[in-house]
């Protein structure tokens, strides 16, 4: 176990378990667990040993109710409130890693928490998920990709209803707009977690991986690219 202010890091054999540990305050997105998520993301990414990592929130309440607002609104201008949070690109980091994320949501997943969860690729929801992007109700727009992950996962329309409106879903809603993979009852979920980690951790990391940029790599390109990309990975594995 490594040990963080605002995360808890843990590998068990060949899976990683990363929990927003912040549950006084609803596991709320600051500045220092941003330092300390680019870290253990750069772990993940890096560890040869580690095939899956699931992300959960510590606490009853909430897997994370969004970002501190203390510390990212409070910048002398919003420019330099932006630039705060870009400083570190976690986000960019997320989506580099070419390993299997799942997500497992319980109580409160609001702005931050749910791009934390677009950018894994697999998300479990207990039965008592609410999930909302509230930021334009707040005078800003998502700015760790929402807007352009969100899309991708539900659909333009759906996506614009969320973050037009600001508006709480429960689970499942999430499960009809495909915004969560599937619901079990809350005391199920780390179960239900761990499951699915082990499921996909004994198949060969490197398919595994080739999978996942096949999938992800391929969604910007025409058909034909596409293609391409899946025969190119196909033949490096073969190789």
């Amino acid at each position: 176990m490594s040990s963080f202010a605002t995360l808890i890091y843990e590998k068990q054999d060949i899976i990683a378990w990363v929990t927003l540990n912040r549950p006084q305050v609803l596991n709320v997105y600051n500045m220092r667990m941003r330092d300390e998520l680019y870290d253990v993301l750069g772990a993940i990414r890096d560890d040869l040993e580690v095939r899956v990592a699931v992300f959960k929130g510590a606490g009853d309440k909430a897997f994370c109710a969004g970002a501190d607002l203390s510390e990212f609104l409070t910048a002398p201008s919003p420019v330099i409130a932006r630039r705060v949070r870009w400083e570190r690109d976690v986000w960019g980091r997320f989506l580099g890693i070419n390993k299997p994320l799942i997500a497992a949501l319980h109580g409160y997943v609001f702005g931050s928490g749910v791009e934390i969860a677009l950018c894994c690729d697999i998300r479990i929801a207990a039965d008592d998920i609410q999930m909302a992007l509230p930021e334009a109700g707040l005078g800003i727009i998502p700015a760790a990709g929402g807007s352009q992950t969100l899309p991708r996962v539900i659909g333009t329309s759906a996506a614009l209803d969320l973050l037009l409106t600001c508006r709480r879903i429960n689970a499942a809603e999430a499960l009809r707009l495909k915004l969560v993979n599937r619901v079990v009852p809350r005391s199920d979920l780390i179960t239900a977690a761990g499951k699915l980690a082990r499921e996909i951790a004994v198949n060969d990391p490197r398919v595994m991986s080739a999978v996942k940029q096949a999938v992800t790599g391929g969604l910007d390109l025409t058909l034909e690219q596409g293609l391409a990309l899946e025969r190119r990975l196909g033949q490096q594995l073969h190789a």
